[in-house]
């Protein structure tokens, strides 16, 4: 089983659409933890409404590419997305790979680690925290130190909307009675 890192991100109906992709999700791969949700502001849009970021860590013998293509884009899919040439666009949801194990991947449809992570706090901070040991095999950077070197300043914290998803998609842990 590999170990991938999603991103998550949305500003249409933000909590629901991020909600059901997990729960959509969790039907083709095992959900092992969640990092923090921010709300972030749309990049390159003003007046756009701001989105909720955050990245899952799952376990699942699926190959990258037909992670990516069957199972994320048809996630992407079934909550409405349309993917157009203006990637700034307002979505329902975004989904893409930023690490598949210590995979690299450099192909016209698929780029893992996803590059982003050096540019984008919303996706290196996530990632810090869910994998704070993790070496980007494409560049042998620590991510905490990606994550460090970001401008943060505009990404608000959702501690309750990330403690509802956790409850709500993530088994309990063994050592801990549930109630």
């Amino acid at each position: 089983m590999a170990r991938v890192f999603i991103g998550i991100g949305a500003n249409i109906a933000p909590e629901a659409n991020i909600r059901r992709a997990l729960t959509l999700l969790g039907e083709r791969v095992q959900l092992v933890a969640l990092s923090t949700f921010y709300r972030t502001p749309a990049l390159e849009r003003e007046g756009q409404p701001p989105f909720l970021n955050g990245v899952v860590a799952v376990e699942t013998a699926i190959a990258p590419a037909a992670l990516k293509q069957e199972v994320l884009r048809g996630i992407e899919e079934a909550l409405g997305r349309q993917r157009t040439a203006d990637k700034y666009a307002p979505r329902p949801i975004d989904l893409d790979i930023a690490v598949y194990d210590q995979q690299v991947i450099a192909t016209a449809d698929l780029t893992i680690p996803d590059p982003e992570i050096t540019r984008r706090p919303f996706l290196a901070i996530p990632l810090c925290e869910l994998a704070p040991d993790l070496v980007l095999p494409d560049s042998g950077r620590r991510v905490c130190e990606v994550a460090a070197a970001l401008d943060a300043s505009a990404m608000e914290p959702l501690p309750e909307f990330t403690r509802e998803l956790r409850e709500q998609l993530l088994p309990a842990p063994a050592n801990q009675p549930t109630e």
